[in-house]
């Protein structure tokens, strides 16, 4: 009974969040079955201005029936392979995106992806597989279109399928999900739409462009980052955004007056979520090797006439992004992100990481203390454990995770942030913040973190207040390149590009360190150690971590 009463709250927080929209499309998603229309395709349309070379991917063919997604290789030998069994779902809706054809140096392989098409169209049969869900189907068409619009001829029987895909998607729009999902729908839309000509492309064009005016309202917040406050799923919604503004000015459509100043804004947002090494940190579901490379998107930016270098700041400086809770200081020869963020959308929290208070912190150009990524997705003990509070830069209570994580992509009770503090004086930045996610505990912990920043030392002051008897864990993952020198009671001595950085915990606890795992990309997992100094006792519990460089 009493299993049955934890998982019935568990659900109770997790659905009492989700909108009507979601929940009434959850049900037409269960029982509509939307009708395929094999009607021939409407007239293509001929563009009158230059589509510009967009943010190039990651090579994703290596023979012309070999790929690599997620860091795992498969022949497609056969039509069934579309749809493996055995193989990752995610892994298998990556097949059906057909990212390669806009990848680094796709032109060299032109004779393998129209051999690509095709045998996609000979093997997936209209509105089966895999291939054919809203996700997947938004993915290729926008690659096809774009594959087409830089100079590759579609053949005839190629225009019909894009023109099927299109009428199934636009009766099967992922109102369920919202967030990326709908908005990838509503720009597979407007590429359809701007691609061929006619009453009925200039509905589909219609809807998408609705979706994407009445989405971008709520995204895109006011400080420039992406609702859901993932650096990954920010990179994937810019790049949808600057490729919206190229196909509006090749298709001379009409767009959202506001883009170009979002576009602009996410520019700046992604640079200042950035390390000294030109890559995204790792808040929420984050990686490397899913979008394109932040370069390219800033290249991507500047074709478009839509990015350039901001002023020069002088060091230190501190950058607060208020709306999406992010901060970044700089100072000295440290760079750190820190997290006053909540956990994402609360109808959307699907690529949340318990992850509130945690920090990733460069130094000499070298990431040192780092959140420990995205390897996988789906449901399983290891996505829980990537999403868990004890795989960040923060404080663990009782072992539990700051927010109810659970399933592959769901979330309960949430940590909220509140008593938020910058300062900046001097050469002196401190930045603080409390949450009470731990409040559902017995004696209701709370978590409040002070980070103090001069020019060559952090001092991390935890504090941990309520009642009764409670252990507490402060959780240090240090990224794989740096090294564990010596350790010597509750002092660490690390060596990071050459020189040593020194860790001492000040409490009354005890320093362990702990082999762990480091995700950079998806489908990889790179030793690193974590340092974790444990505490057990009555609240209130103080801990004081000193770094010096």
């Amino acid at each position: 009974m009493r299993a049955m009463f934890k998982t019935g709250c568990r659900y109770w927080h997790t659905l009492r969040y989700l909108k009507m929209t979601q929940i009434v499309g959850r049900v037409q998603q269960r029982f509509k079955r939307a009708k395929l229309d094999l009607s021939a395709c409407p007239e293509i349309n001929v563009l009158t201005q230059h589509w510009l070379q967009p943010a190039r991917q990651p090579v994703r063919m290596l023979g012309q029936n070999t790929v690599c997604f997620l860091n795992e290789t498969h022949d497609i030998t056969c039509a069934s392979d579309w749809n493996h069994p055995q193989w990752a779902k995610l892994w298998l809706y990556n097949l059906h995106y057909f990212d390669d054809l806009s990848a680094l140096h796709a032109e060299q392989r032109v004779a393998w992806h129209r051999a690509w098409v095709q045998r996609w169209v000979d093997e997936n049969a209209p509105g089966r597989g895999n291939g054919w869900e809203p996700y997947p189907s938004s993915l290729r068409i926008v690659n096809w279109v774009k594959w087409a619009l830089a100079g590759n001829a579609l053949e005839p029987a190629w225009m019909h399928s894009l023109a099927v895909q299109t009428r199934y998607l636009a009766a099967n729009l992922e109102t369920h999900l919202l967030g990326n999902h709908l908005f990838a729908n509503a720009k597979a839309l407007m590429f359809a739409g701007v691609f061929f000509k006619g009453a009925e492309a200039d509905g589909w064009y219609q809807v998408g462009l609705n979706l994407v005016n009445r989405e971008l309202r709520e995204q895109v917040l006011p400080d420039g980052g992406n609702f859901e406050l993932s650096t990954l799923y920010h990179c994937i919604f810019l790049q949808d955004l600057l490729d919206l503004v190229n196909l509006q000015r090749a298709g001379g459509r009409a767009l959202a007056d506001t883009i170009e100043a979002r576009i602009a804004a996410m520019l700046r947002w992604l640079q200042t979520m950035c390390h000294p090494d030109g890559a995204i940190a790792f808040f929420n579901d984050a990686a490397f090797g899913v979008a394109a490379s932040v370069p390219e998107i800033f290249e991507y930016g500047a074709r478009l006439s839509l990015f350039a270098d901001p002023p020069a700041q002088a060091s230190p400086h501190l950058t607060v992004l208020p709306d999406s809770g992010y901060a970044r200081v700089v100072i000295g020869e440290a760079v750190a992100l820190i997290d006053r963020a909540a956990i994402g959308p609360d109808y959307l929290p699907g690529h949340a990481h318990a992850d509130t208070l945690s920090f990733e912190l460069s130094l000499f150009g070298q990431r040192v203390m780092v959140n420990s990524g995205t390897s996988v997705y789906g449901v399983g003990a290891e996505r829980l454990r990537q999403r868990g509070t004890a795989a960040h830069t923060t404080v663990v209570v009782d072992g539990a995770d700051s927010s109810e994580v659970w399933s592959g992509f769901r979330v309960a009770r949430r940590a909220s942030i509140f008593a938020l503090e910058s300062h900046h004086a001097n050469n002196s930045i401190r930045l603080s913040a409390c949450h009470d996610g731990y409040q559902r505990l017995a004696g209701k912990p709370t978590h409040g973190r002070q980070w103090q920043f001069t020019d060559h030392a952090l001092v991390i002051d935890d504090h941990i207040s309520g009642q009764g008897q409670h252990q507490i864990e402060v959780v240090l993952p240090l990224h794989p390149a740096v090294q564990v020198a010596s350790v010597d009671q509750n002092k660490v001595a690390l060596a990071v590009s050459g020189r040593q950085v020194e860790v001492v915990f000040d409490g009354e606890g005890v320093l362990h360190t702990h082999k762990s795992t480091y995700h950079p990309e998806f489908g990889l997992s790179v030793e690193n150690t974590q340092l974790i100094y444990r505490v057990s006792g009555r609240l209130p519990i103080h801990v004081i971590t000193r770094m010096a460089w």
